[in-house]
């Protein structure tokens, strides 16, 4: 069934929420059958002269792509959505509209009682399987970001792998629960979450948005091995690199006193992997 352009732009007017959210209008739709990428298709959009607050989404992607250059399997069923901001803030301030966009649609899903989290730095999962995933691109003019693109990738009917869940499923396996009713609905909670993140980084700040982040992110607590080392997540900075701090296998006897103390490193996104178990149904 094709994108319903009329459905989403009702179930974006509705709600206390929209109400009070005023980037939400007016927002310049275009939705597309199947692209590339609707990143992509964005940047060209601006390129012919699309304002900030353009949203493509589109039924498939050809050309989709993750993190780092990585394909994004992107098949009929999937919701897939990019939408440009102007946001005006230092280049180096770029991860906080990955970490404002994370927080911001898993709110906004929780607030429909999915219980999402995030999987550091860009994943949304569900019954720790990947539901989602954040795709962040600017452009730099004089030190600061010109345009923003965020791209975000849901699976809402569209198969996918073992350590993945489309939204359907965890609906059918959850009955008690009010439902999301379509794609165009799921669409619009995730530009209010997009947005809504935003507002709130730009009215609260990075320290107050990463406290709201971390109660969110399902990594905290875990144990990964890094270089040999048995560390513990304990959560992101600024900058949004993950904060791990590491305990000595052995006591360090230095002077005839024995170090026991334990010391952090941080990682940027993409120099570890924390990676997904596959889970058996069963």
């Amino acid at each position: 069934m094709a994108f319903n352009q009329k459905q989403l732009i009702q179930a974006l007017q509705n709600g206390q929420e929209a109400q009070q959210n005023k980037i939400l209008s007016p927002l310049n739709l275009h939705i597309f059958d199947s692209v590339g990428s609707t990143n992509q298709m964005i940047w060209d959009l601006i390129e012919q002269g699309s304002p900030a607050e353009t949203v493509v989404i589109a039924e498939q992607q050809t050309a989709g792509r993750g993190q780092w250059g990585r394909q994004w399997i992107s098949q009929f069923g999937g919701l897939y959505l990019s939408i440009a901001i102007a946001p005006n803030i230092t280049a180096t301030n770029a991860p906080h509209l990955t970490l404002s966009s994370a927080w911001g649609i898993t709110a906004a899903l929780r607030d429909r009682h999915i219980p999402v989290l995030i999987k550091w730095p860009n994943d949304l999962i569900l019954t720790n399987r990947k539901l989602g995933g954040i795709l962040t691109e600017t452009r730099v003019r004089d030190g600061k970001i010109a345009k923003a693109v965020i791209g975000i990738g849901i699976n809402w009917t569209n198969p996918v792998p073992p350590t993945g869940i489309n939204l359907q499923t965890f609906q059918q396996e959850n009955l008690h629960l009010e439902p999301i009713t379509s794609i165009e609905n799921l669409a619009a909670i995730a530009l209010k979450g997009i947005l809504t993140g935003y507002q709130y980084l730009q009215n609260q700040g990075i320290e107050k948005l990463l406290t709201s982040y971390q109660k969110l992110l399902s990594n905290i607590g875990s144990f990964i091995e890094v270089d040999g080392n048995k560390g513990e997540i304990i959560g992101v900075n600024k900058a949004g690199e993950l904060r791990v701090k590491f305990y000595p296998k052995t006591p360090i006897t230095e002077n005839n006193y024995i170090n026991t103390s334990a010391w952090e490193n941080s990682y940027s996104p993409g120099t570890i992997s924390l990676g997904y178990e596959l889970r058996n149904k069963n």
